[in-house]
């Protein structure tokens, strides 16, 4: 039997369209990988979004900042001694990009003007950490990324 060029053409394309379906098949099938979207509710979040950035610039235009760092101990959430304690309110939300399971909130309960997040409650990788609060009736957001160790 003899091929011709276009059985040629026709035998390759099918050919590719099997191996790309066998990779669309083996993706959506694996629960190894994850599809899920990074947000909850992306759309709602999204909506926010004009909000989420005030929040953001209000906490950039302070002049003495709350800082939050990595140590042995845990995350720790420093803020200025000019800050009273009392009047800090908020939420930190821990969220893990590579697994969600590992995202956790805790409130703003200052002691001595920081607040400390035990190690135990961390795993090793990258830790995304949204914190708002609110001093004096003013709204911020503050954002950072922590490696653990």
């Amino acid at each position: 039997m003899k091929i011709n060029w276009g059985t040629g053409i026709v035998i390759a394309f099918a050919l590719f369209m099997t191996f790309i379906l066998y990779f669309v098949f083996e993706v959506q099938s694996n629960s190894k990988y994850d599809n899920d979207l990074v947000v909850e509710e992306y759309y709602k979040h999204d909506s926010h979004f004009q909000d989420e950035m005030a929040r953001i610039q209000n906490a950039h235009d302070l002049q003495y900042k709350p800082s939050i760092s990595y140590s042995e101990n845990g995350v720790k959430i420093a803020f200025p001694s000019t800050f009273e304690s009392n009047k800090v309110k908020g939420n930190v939300l821990l969220y893990r990009p590579s697994n969600k399971k590992f995202d956790f909130d805790t409130q703003i309960a200052l002691t001595n003007s920081a607040l400390l997040i035990p190690q135990k409650k961390l795993i090793k990788g990258r830790w995304d950490v949204n914190m708002e609060w609110e001093y004096n009736g003013t709204k911020y957001l503050t954002k950072e990324v922590i490696y653990v160790n």
